[in-house]
């Protein structure tokens, strides 16, 4: 067992967590639209979200790690068929190649084992897969204009429930999308013919976890290999061959001073040779390095929420704050808003940690530097043409700041 109790242990750990995803240096993956689907397989998702105050999670977290990155590679890449979107701890999109393992949940929501919609309507989901298989891929809002067989107009609410249902449960797709509208057609027409469609054992799915979450991450907490799963056989199993591979000597326990326990591969902690970028990173709150806080305070010591879903009266640090993460530390939280309209980039607060900034551990003048080149970038990445900035703590950062974005011609 390898217990942590230096700042240097503390380091290697944060490496592994950032090398992991990818997030080390620029370009891990490479660039272009091949570079977008292998950092999906490798980190094992993307999570979607609908909210635009800047642009979308899903963009936001593949430019974070393809720097030419444009939103109409993903929507390429799911015309191919490379990815499709699925339920992953949240909408998501997956890699084709992960498709089987889609299905467990699948199944188990149509057996009735557990419930998208409970006591889904079985009639109007027939009716609803029958017009699709005639008309092709719709949308659910076509079916506010669309008749039934028989003449009378579909209640639309109804019968968007009914889609929502069959997509869950595996008989439709999301084909392609009309902005952020999916449209949706019969999953035989939208799976490629050579994707393995044969469900996974239990085993099988337990194997594919374990290892999807040990390579997209580097060091897992022993509960988080089944993050948000609820299915206790695969938890168990989960369980069983974690431990069978610590007895084996496969996997390595890592303890935390906190009395919790991480677990990595073999030698992976001390192998660890990956050097992080001197550089800022603002990601995305549903960024897939930051998205199981437990983990991200254990490992990082930030403790992070994202504040939309707080009342206002009660948010600390604003309506959609970004993470800032400069080197191997989390160094603040940015709220900002793009202006489409008026192309301005509102950062209507800018925190960052007071244990860090300023410290002996960081020099505020390169740290300042290195915020200001990435507002640069994150601004042509929200097609703003300008940057306005409300408040700053510390204050004294504020002008720095300024100054610099000044000299870049901002």
């Amino acid at each position: 067992m390898i217990k942590i109790k230096t700042p240097t242990e503390r380091a290697n750990l944060r490496r592994i967590a950032i090398s992991s995803q990818g997030l080390h240096k620029p370009n891990t993956f490479g660039k272009g639209r091949n570079a977008v689907l292998r950092a999906i397989k490798h980190i094992g998702y993307v999570q979607i979200d609908t909210i635009s105050v800047v642009e979308r999670a899903h963009h936001h977290a593949i430019r974070t790690r393809v720097d030419n990155y444009r939103p109409t590679m993903l929507d390429e890449l799911l015309a191919s068929k490379s990815i499709f979107e699925y339920w992953s701890h949240a909408a998501a999109l997956l890699p084709m190649s992960d498709y089987r393992f889609s299905l467990p949940y699948k199944i188990a929501l149509k057996k009735g084992q557990t419930h998208w919609y409970k006591n889904p309507d079985r009639q109007l989901m027939t009716k609803v897969l029958e017009q699709i298989r005639e008309n092709g891929p719709m949308r659910s809002r076509d079916f506010e204009s669309a008749k039934k067989p028989g003449g009378a107009w579909w209640d639309w609410k109804p019968a968007k429930k009914a889609i929502e249902q069959l997509y869950m449960e595996g008989d439709l797709m999301v084909a392609k999308r009309d902005g952020f509208q999916k449209i949706y057609d019969l999953s035989e027409r939208v799976l490629p013919e050579n994707v393995e469609q044969s469900p996974p054992s239990i085993t099988e799915f337990a194997t594919h976890l374990i290892t999807q979450q040990l390579r997209c991450h580097g060091v897992v907490e022993t509960s988080a290999f089944t993050y948000l799963r609820k299915n206790p056989a695969l938890k168990a199993m989960v369980k069983q061959q974690v431990n069978e591979g610590i007895a084996s000597g496969k996997y390595e326990e890592i303890l935390m001073p906190s009395s919790q326990r991480f677990v990595c591969n073999k030698g992976a902690f001390e192998g660890n040779r990956k050097r992080v970028s001197e550089r800022l990173l603002i990601l995305s709150p549903f960024d897939n390095l930051v998205i199981q806080r437990k983990r991200l305070s254990e490992i990082f010591n930030f403790d992070y929420q994202i504040e939309c879903y707080v009342p206002e009266a009660k948010r600390r640090f604003g309506y959609f704050s970004l993470p800032l993460l400069y080197a191997d530390r989390f160094i603040g939280r940015m709220d900002c808003k793009a202006h489409r309209k008026t192309l301005k980039l509102e950062i209507k607060a800018l925190h960052f940690e007071s244990s860090l900034v300023p410290s002996k551990a960081i020099n505020t003048h390169e740290l300042v530097k290195s915020f200001a080149h990435s507002i640069a970038e994150f601004m042509r990445f929200q097609q703003c043409q300008s940057v306005e900035i409300s408040r700053v703590e510390p204050f004294f950062m504020k002008q720095e700041i300024l100054k610099v974005l000044d000299n870049l011609g901002f």
